[in-house]
């Protein structure tokens, strides 16, 4: 198809070419055959037609038919008559005078039919590139996956192949009439250095976004200008990365009603876990009112009423974190001594230490600005993984100060964390490989530092061989309790 649109515009341009000729020969036998007149008439004659001529078509087909134009002036009117010679000097100057004005006519005319030409052009590009961009940004769906950037490039400008890398996904992606993969790595290697090239038919421009690169662009077949190019690249970086917005908005989405549901389904199950809860907890607070304080059934309703309370908190946890989780929550802030905090969440944990031992070092005058259930929450979780991932008979460290931050941290003697995971361990679902083995739902830090975002706060971890792994909170100073 491509060798037979080559061929189709050949044959236009020798018709072009052929015509203009054509022209210069009619006006000749016009004169010489029909109508008898003096040669100033036959020159302006065929000034006039050239004109026509680099009007219509070009400088290139007007100096054609200006060459042929001299020469059949010369040949057929300037004596003597059907030779090439010039006896007359008065026609020499004629003949000179008609020569560079038929050139310069030409060029004069060639020009302005050039930047005619250049005009409609720059016209057609702005138009090309307001129709791109109407369809890049103005999309209905939000964004465009590469595929269909390309092919919107590819009909935009005509274009044979239109193919975009994008360096998020390291994929090609190729819009029109074929695709060329023997281009992909010459696409991944310009968006990777960065520099446009351009080769035989096929131009590949890098495709930039703030200054970073972000892909490129190959063109086959197009000769568009370098400002055109610019822009249509710029444009495709705008589309990539509507695309990516996107994306990652219908991502958030899918988080967020996932989140929700799960808050819902767990709403629903708390309910039906807190009404037999209920009911265990009156039938053991009754026996351990009926039995004897030192009878073996008291000592076993004890355990019973204990690891009932610790199975409704657990409940009430694993509700509260999802509708953390979900962004379904409010922070309620108050001022509240970090003292008694902190032994709530150890009493929390009394008999599930599994050997470790605790030791606190918090000023009892110490208080912080922060909602009360959310932080105990937060402290909650920070022990409880001390406890998961340091050895049995292990201390666990306890500390709070400063003045105005306060922090409030946590130390276990368990492994190091090793930094390339130290950066990650806060993500959502996220498991290191120290994790494999130890229960749990890879969302504890994730909420701990969701908690410390809503407070204004920050949440930190340092790990190493010497000291164990280290939790710090940071909150706002609440001033001074008695």
């Amino acid at each position: 198809m491509v060798v037979a649109s080559t061929i189709v515009r050949q044959w236009f341009a020798v018709g072009r070419f052929a015509v203009a000729i054509g022209v210069v020969l009619v006006i000749t036998a016009l004169y010489t055959i029909v109508l008898q007149v003096n040669p100033t008439t036959v020159a302006l004659s065929y000034l006039v037609a050239i004109l026509l001529v680099s009007t219509t078509w070009g400088l290139a087909e007007a100096m054609t038919a200006s060459v042929v134009a001299v020469l059949c002036f010369n040949f057929f009117f300037l004596p003597p008559v059907g030779t090439l010679t010039i006896a007359d000097p008065q026609n020499w100057v004629a003949f000179v005078a008609f020569l560079v004005t038929a050139v310069v006519a030409s060029q004069l005319s060639g020009r302005a039919r050039r930047r005619e030409l250049d005009a409609g052009a720059r016209q057609r590009d702005l138009e090309r590139l307001y129709a791109l961009s109407r369809t890049l940004l103005l999309s209905d769906r939000g964004g465009a996956t590469p595929g269909e950037i390309a092919r919107h490039v590819a009909d935009a400008f005509e274009l044979q192949m239109v193919g975009i890398y994008d360096q998020r996904t390291d994929a090609v992606a190729w819009g029109g009439l074929t695709w060329r993969d023997d281009l992909d790595d010459r696409l991944r290697e310009v968006a990777r250095r960065g520099v446009s090239v351009k080769e035989a038919n096929v131009e590949i421009v890098a495709i930039q976004l703030g200054g970073a690169p972000i892909g490129s662009v190959a063109l086959v077949g197009g000769g568009l200008s370098d400002t055109v190019l610019q822009s249509m690249a710029n444009l495709v970086a705008i589309g990539l990365e509507r695309a990516r917005a996107a994306d990652a908005t219908a991502r958030a989405e899918a988080a967020r009603q996932s989140s929700e549901l799960r808050a819902t389904v767990l709403d629903a199950l708390a309910h039906e876990f807190k009404t037999p809860l209920t009911a265990m907890k009156a039938a053991s607070s009754d026996l351990l009112d009926s039995e004897p304080a030192t009878s073996r059934s008291h000592e076993l309703a004890s355990i019973i009423d204990e690891e009932l309370d610790r199975l409704s908190a657990l409940v009430t946890d694993a509700v509260q974190m999802l509708r953390i989780d979900a962004g379904d929550f409010v922070v309620r802030l108050g001022h509240h001594a970090v003292a008694p905090l902190v032994e709530a969440a150890i009493r929390r944990y009394a008999h599930h230490l599994d050997g470790h031992q605790v030791s606190q070092q918090v000023p009892a005058g110490l208080s912080v600005e922060a909602d009360r259930d959310l932080l105990s929450l937060a402290l909650r979780q920070l022990l409880d993984n001390a406890i998961k991932y340091s050895p049995p008979t292990s201390i666990i460290e306890v500390t709070a100060g400063g003045d105005g931050i306060i922090d409030i941290s946590i130390r276990n003697s368990g492994p190091a964390i090793p930094e390339r995971e130290q950066a990650r361990i806060f993500e959502r679902f996220y498991r290191g490989g120290q994790a494999r083995h130890v229960p749990g739902t890879g969302m504890g830090l994730a909420i701990v530092q969701q908690i410390m975002r809503a407070h204004n706060g920050h949440l930190a971890v340092t790990s190493t061989q010497e000291r164990g792994t280290v939790f710090t909170l940071s909150l706002p100073h609440g001033g001074t309790t008695s």
